[in-house]
């Protein structure tokens, strides 16, 4: 579904949005008229199709990405992992510029953050600078790929086998991008998705956790599910086939296995509305990655022919990207600010981003928290990407008629400039 004529001047280019037919709005009526109402048959389709498509043993729907990252990193807590489990005081690896809940789990289960800075030319962690930064205490490295952007995964997984850390891979922004070959998700010990209407496919709100091993998944499951021992499905009864024959902690024997818990747990499930949408938006999927695709490509072409102005992503061989948006870094020798252009923009109806939060250690909340962080080096990089990086948008309901009129935009904001 996209927007009625687009006037140029007059209609506003978004930077993200939803795009659907009428087959997600008949899905979620189904829905209506089934009065399953909670994690149900569309729940289970849709994570059967997700994993399908990603070709990973385990997928578990939450009801958003910020979900998603707390499920991933609080199932690492549990005790069935005996010294490798996350505790307070225990180090994650992870960079400055974040979306902060790929950061806060970590916080909110005492662990210490080491930060690390970015590249400009790729947004994501510097790789070079992990390994002098892990310590006995280090027990996980928690990164985003950036805008859909993946980081060196061969260098990341080599580090962790090296050092014994779990690898949970973001990829909120990064559905469809490949490494090597491999989608991004399956390197890493779990990887966490968002389906919130801006990301590559949505459900509204909602996200998933993906694993391939089993423990994890189980862990995944316990503390999405409330806490709970059992494991049995929404609405299912008796999976483990001795509902009344368990005798756990000091509770009676033959206790109802439904309704024993065994971790400190939430309710982070999503429901079969949100479910039966993703699963008319996951059969889009391959033509939604193209088109974010051939609209970078666009403006990359555009774009470079104004390098002495911006700094643009590097290109990597090793990589074929779902691109989430397109970033650009505007120089500290350019004759304007970020500010300036992206005013520009918008006062012309062109519609841009900053880098999520810049550089988080400057955020009021992380500020006063800074002495129980470990910080390496000086972050210039990332100081850089919060004053002058932004992105416009990609997403597959920008229309050739809209990209010809934000070239055009930002050409007549650069003419001032030209010689």
């Amino acid at each position: 579904k996209i927007m009625n004529k687009f006037i140029p001047g007059e209609t506003y280019v978004p930077v993200s949005g939803k795009v659907f037919d009428q087959e997600e709005i008949n899905n979620a009526v189904e829905v209506a008229k089934e009065g399953w109402w909670t994690e149900g048959r569309w729940a289970k389709e849709f994570e059967r199709e997700f994993k399908k498509f990603l070709g990973v043993n385990y997928v578990s729907l939450v009801n958003s990405g910020s979900s998603a990252n707390l499920v991933a990193l609080t199932s690492l807590t549990s005790s069935v992992f005996g010294d490798r489990r996350l505790k307070p005081g225990d180090e994650f690896i992870t960079c400055s510029v974040a979306f902060p809940t790929t950061v806060n789990p970590g916080l909110q289960y005492g662990l210490k953050p080491i930060f690390i800075d970015a590249e400009l030319d790729t947004l994501n962690i510097d790789i070079s600078k992990i390994e002098k930064a892990i310590t006995k205490k280090t027990k996980l490295i928690m990164v985003a790929h950036t805008l859909g952007k993946p980081y060196n995964l061969k260098k990341i997984m080599r580090l962790a086998k090296k050092y014994n850390l779990w690898v949970i891979e973001d990829c909120c922004d990064a559905l469809g991008s490949k490494y090597d070959g491999k989608l991004v998700s399956t390197f890493g010990d779990i990887a966490t998705y968002s389906f919130y209407p801006a990301h590559i496919i949505t459900m509204g709100e909602g996200g998933a956790v993906t694993t391939n091993n089993s423990l994890i998944h189980k862990s995944i499951r316990q503390f999405r599910d409330w806490g709970r021992d059992c494991w049995c499905d929404t609405g299912r009864d008796n999976t483990c086939r001795k509902r009344f024959g368990w005798k756990l902690g000091e509770l009676p024997q033959g206790y109802d296995h439904k309704y024993i818990y065994s971790q400190i747990g939430y309710n982070l499930k999503t429901t079969d509305f949100q479910a039966a949408i993703g699963v008319a938006q996951l059969k889009k999927l391959p033509g939604f990655i193209k088109k974010r695709q051939e609209n970078y490509k666009i403006l990359y072409e555009f774009f470079r022919r104004y390098k002495k102005y911006f700094t643009l992503m590097k290109e990597d061989k090793n990589e074929e990207v779902s691109y989430f948006g397109f970033p650009l870094i505007v120089k500290p020798s350019a004759p304007f600010t970020r500010n300036e252009l992206t005013e520009y923009l918008e006062k012309n109806k062109v519609g841009t981003r900053n880098i999520f939060s810049g550089n988080l250690l400057r955020h009021p909340a992380y500020i006063n928290r800074k002495k129980s962080f470990k910080i390496i080096g000086d972050h210039k990089n990332a100081d850089l990407i919060m004053s002058n990086a932004f992105w416009l948008g990609v997403y597959p309901g920008i229309t050739d008629e809209m990209i010809n009129y934000v070239k055009k935009t930002v050409g007549q904001f650069l003419s001032q400039f030209e010689k």
